[in-house]
């Protein structure tokens, strides 16, 4: 099959090709930007491919190196890849190990990668019908040789989640086989296709769904413990817990694209979305009336998903941004008859997610608590949306210039002949509990407010400081 024009080249990539051509060897475009291409082509829809790789046939290393034009740099001595860079865009051209373009693209993970394009016939080699399965939505191994990395496995994950394809049962098969190389891969590579998943996909659910068929999700624990956990029908009639975070990240997904989040952005709201509720799986109680209840399940999410990013290889930026949303993703309700949200209550929030020190803004965690809502099934019971509340009076608090800020400083403690140490922490807990309730607007007035309250302000700080400290022993 031919199809001239397929992929708009830049003058850079002519050049690389014909540079190659002119030295006798026969250049193809492999990989990703051909199989983005064909999936614009066919669906009617815009992919990116900004990269162009390149697989020369009928020439040696030093033929390759020659030909090539720009500043060029050999990254792979064992398999003949090269790095041309022409005109700011960088290139890499592969020396297959085979003598045919079968044998090469055999080596290839999918049959929808295993496809290359002659930019000069518009011919498409296509010998493992990659064009078929990509009409089809299907991800299939093209060989035996898929198990050489097993990393693939994870990229089959990310690729559901990219372009909604499902896993065929023999690939799942072959990568249920694979499951013990896992401890094997470095973090950074688990990383890059989590980070790929987060900040690219939007079939966020149907990626879970891949690695659960993989076999994979046993590496996963803290997720693979959500699935069968129950939830409450009426507010949760999509069923359980981990149905539930499959489908808050699609929506996470969908948000992150509504809002035009960058990248990091998009993948710490997906990577939220998909975490936000691993608590459920310990907190989850059905009652002898068959009540399902989660209480506190915000609270016991947190070391999960901290235990989760750490797996994935996240870093740690992360999870500055992911836990305390996922600490404050239940505090959207106001409580008591009136329903109202005070300006204390958003102070608190917006001091609690501790933005001004890498936390999460209250915009990040109103996005969550949207993904969180939209995530469930057909007919689940809707209760009031207080988000638009909360971020208006966010706005107009965000002027007031100590919003935020803790207004006792250790010259008033000091003042107030309280000993230096663990206790300081929590006489200031207490104060900005205050500065959040409008008793004091600045340094003069907390100092005030401390020596009006001292002995009162103490007596809860030794409280607090004894139950952390039995908290820590507990935990030893």
């Amino acid at each position: 099959m031919d199809i001239p024009g397929l992929i708009n080249l830049t003058p850079e990539a002519r050049r690389v090709l014909d540079s190659l051509r002119a030295a006798g060897g026969r250049p193809l475009v492999v990989g990703g930007s051909v199989r983005d291409a064909l999936l614009s082509r066919d669906r009617g829809v815009v992919v990116d491919s900004k990269d162009i790789d390149i697989e020369v046939h009928g020439l040696t290393t030093a033929q390759v190196s020659a030909a090539l034009p720009g500043h060029v740099m050999e990254v792979g001595q064992h398999f003949g890849i090269f790095s041309a860079t022409v005109g700011g865009q960088v290139f890499d051209v592969s020396l297959p190990r085979q003598e045919s373009e079968t044998e090469a693209f055999a080596r290839r993970d999918f049959t929808i990668d295993a496809v290359g394009w002659d930019d000069r016939s518009g011919e498409v080699v296509d010998p493992f019908g990659g064009q078929r399965d990509l009409a089809a939505g299907l991800l299939r191994h093209t060989s035996t040789a898929f198990g050489d990395d097993p990393l693939r496995v994870l990229r089959a994950m990310q690729f559901s989640g990219r372009f909604g394809f499902e896993l065929v049962p023999e690939t799942a098969q072959l990568c249920r086989s694979l499951t013990a190389a896992f401890t094997d891969l470095p973090k950074a590579r688990i990383w890059g296709e989590f980070y790929k998943l987060a900040s690219k996909g939007t079939f966020i659910s149907r990626a879970l769904e891949t690695l659960r068929l993989s076999g994979w999700e046993e590496h996963f624990p803290e997720l693979a413990a959500t699935r069968g956990v129950p939830q409450d029908p009426e507010w949760h009639p999509e069923g359980n817990v981990h149905v539930h975070l499959g489908l808050a990240g699609d929506q996470a997904a969908r948000i992150a694209r509504r809002d035009h989040l960058d990248a990091h952005q998009t993948a710490t709201l997906v990577l939220a979305a998909v975490t936000h509720d691993l608590g459920k799986a310990v907190s989850t109680v059905i009652d002898a009336n068959g009540r399902i209840t989660s209480n506190g399940h915000n609270i016991t999410g947190v070391e999960p998903a901290r235990t989760f990013l750490r797996r994935i290889g996240a870093p740690g930026q992360y999870e500055n941004k992911i836990l305390p949303l996922i600490r404050e993703h239940m505090c959207h309700s106001p409580e008591g008859h009136q329903g109202t949200i005070s300006d204390s209550a958003v102070r608190r929030l917006i001091r609690r997610l501790d933005h001004a020190n890498s936390g999460p803004s209250i915009e990040d965690w109103a996005r969550l608590v949207e993904s969180d809502k939209a995530g469930r099934g057909a007919g689940a019971r809707q209760g009031v949306n207080h988000l638009p509340t909360w971020l208006a009076k966010a706005e107009r608090l965000a002027k007031e210039p100590v919003v935020g800020t803790t207004l006792l400083k250790g010259a008033a403690l000091a003042s107030a002949d309280i000993p230096r140490g663990r206790l300081w922490r929590f006489v200031i807990e207490q104060s900005r509990d205050a500065q959040d309730d409008e008793l004091f607007s600045d340094e003069e007035g907390a100092a005030a407010w401390l020596h009006a309250h001292r002995d009162a302000v103490v007596a809860e700080a030794m409280r607090r400081l004894v139950a952390f400290e039995a908290e820590a022993e507990r935990k030893q």
